[in-house]
């Protein structure tokens, strides 16, 4: 088994760490400064996007914006575009499945 303390994991500022990868998904931290974004992008694959610990935006292409805090998690579908910032340092997880998606 392995496990992580995502509360407590050392990971620099726009270097996410890639915690599991294999053929059935891939789970990645990250840590967002506040202001910072991850610019409008889409993947391949089912995107889920949970807030570990701060507040982030998300934005969709159509301008609708969502907004949450620790313990919000928002599912992505394959190839659906979004960006996210962070309004105050936010540490996230992102789990994609399956990992490498079609297209990949």
């Amino acid at each position: 088994m392995l496990h992580w303390d995502l509360r407590e994991l050392p990971i620099e500022v726009h270097r996410p760490e890639v915690l599991q990868s294999d053929g059935e998904g891939r789970a990645i931290a990250i840590n967002l400064p506040a202001g910072e974004r991850l610019q409008e992008h889409q993947v391949h694959v089912r995107a889920w996007l949970f807030v570990v610990e701060g507040t982030i935006e998300i934005e969709s292409p159509d301008g609708e914006t969502i907004g949450g805090g620790t313990g919000l998690l928002a599912v992505f579908d394959p190839a659906e575009r979004r960006e996210v910032r962070a309004t105050e340092d936010a540490r996230l997880l992102l789990l994609l499945a399956p990992w490498p998606g079609a297209g990949r």
